[in-house]
């Protein structure tokens, strides 16, 4: 039996495809047109069950995200669910490099190679795949614990390597080999791991409760 769609989701649908067939980026900016026909999915979308939490009731995040789509060429809801702001900066989640290694036709599936050192311990990992064009195996530059800790990015208030340094290790190495090899990926923007390892994590907002 055919599934019923209600109004409101053929509604949610609709403006997802209208978002991802949106007018070409250039001069999207300065095109009054452009701008008003997508802020007006931007509204569609901002109040849609299927985006993310942070776009929602948030017209103008939506509108950047359409505009990362139309720059990479990647669905939508790929977008959204992998850009964040992170300190205020527009930023990859940490699998997304993985994600848009494997999905762009140019190299074989991302594998992360593990080092370590003389007595067997973890020392760290780089990425590699195959330029599916040429058959060259291309390789990501190392990330190693003396990186991580000479670089600060142990210490910081918050930090994931001292919780699940192995996962850290994959988005790092995943990023170096983007970065190396294919940093069109990427638009120019960091990973949130990148900008977190830097900055520092947000710390949740306290909050007051007052009694009357």
């Amino acid at each position: 039996m055919d599934e019923v769609k209600t109004p409101e989701v053929e509604q949610e649908e609709q403006a997802l495809v209208a978002a991802d067939n949106v007018v070409p980026m250039t001069g999207f900016w300065t095109n009054t047109d452009a701008i008003k026909a997508s802020y007006k999915i931007a509204n569609l979308l901002c109040k849609s069950s299927l985006v993310p939490q942070a776009y929602k009731g948030n017209p103008v995040d939506c509108m950047i995200a359409m505009e990362m789509t139309q720059r990479t060429n990647f669905p939508l809801l790929m977008v959204m669910q992998n850009l964040y702001i992170i300190q205020g900066k527009p930023s990859w989640s940490g699998q997304f490099c993985t994600a848009v290694v494997n999905a762009s036709g140019r190299f074989s599936p991302l594998e992360f190679v593990q080092l370590t050192n003389e007595d067997g311990s973890l020392k760290g990992y780089y990425a590699q795949a195959t330029r599916l064009a040429t058959g060259k195996l291309c390789t990501g530059s190392p990330v190693t614990w003396d990186m991580v800790k000479d670089e600060g990015w142990y210490s910081k208030s918050g930090s994931k390597w001292k919780t699940m340094p192995d996962l850290m290790f994959h988005y790092r190495a995943a990023a170096f080999f983007v970065r190396e090899h294919c940093p069109d990926l990427l638009c120019g923007l960091q990973t949130a791991e990148e900008v977190q390892d830097v900055k520092g994590y947000e710390q949740p907002k306290e909050t007051v409760t007052i009694s009357i």
